[in-house]
């Protein structure tokens, strides 16, 4: 475990410069939008869209950067997840850090779609998941069916975090659920910027 937390460290060190410009763009043109426009600004929604795209950069730099160890590509289901002894290294990096990738994923497109069908979060994961597995391959990284199998998990774990919450949510006030959602967001982005500190 203590391997998969610097594995999230070494992704934060090399992504933030272009977090870091990514963020002062989308946070400018977000002010601009709300001082031209006069809409109501949602700090939760705000800070959730930021997140998302804070996310999407650290995963496109881990799903595009070189493998270290390649034992090529496999297309039988279950063949690498038996490979890895539980408790192991490799066991965090590749089974638990797949399901923990996706997980972010299957919440943050529940969420901006309001997906009430299972079926259609697990069809975006798929599509997605193969296509990073297809793009891996192109790039001379290693195309691994079980990768697949695992980011679906993640993704659908995510999908039931968005249907829990939103039915938590649905029996609160809008203010009681905008205090928590900031609250904890807020609280993730200190943990992520005490990380990299």
């Amino acid at each position: 475990m203590f391997k998969l937390a610097n594995d999230i460290l070494d992704v934060m060190e090399s992504t933030w410069p272009i977090v870091a410009v990514t963020v002062m763009a989308i946070v400018s043109l977000r002010i601009t939008y709300y001082v031209k426009t006069k809409k109501k600004f949602i700090l939760y929604e705000e800070l959730l869209g930021l997140l998302f795209i804070i996310y999407l950069l650290m995963f496109f730099q881990v799903v595009t950067y070189q493998d270290v160890i390649s034992y090529g590509n496999n297309f039988i289901p279950f063949k690498e997840l038996t490979r890895y002894s539980f408790g192991s290294n490799l066991f965090y990096k590749n089974i638990v850090g797949n399901i923990l990738l996706f997980m972010p994923y299957g919440f943050f497109a529940s969420y901006y779609l309001k997906l009430d069908k299972k079926r259609i979060a697990f069809l975006l994961v798929f599509i997605v998941s193969l296509s990073i597995e297809c793009v891996q391959l192109i790039i001379g990284r290693c195309f691994d069916v079980d990768d697949i199998l695992l980011n679906l998990i993640g993704g659908m774990l995510g999908y039931f975090i968005y249907r829990i919450l939103e039915r938590i949510t649905d029996k609160m006030s809008r203010r009681t659920m905008s205090t928590i959602l900031v609250s904890i967001i807020i609280i993730g982005i200190v943990i992520l910027l005490y990380m990299m500190m």
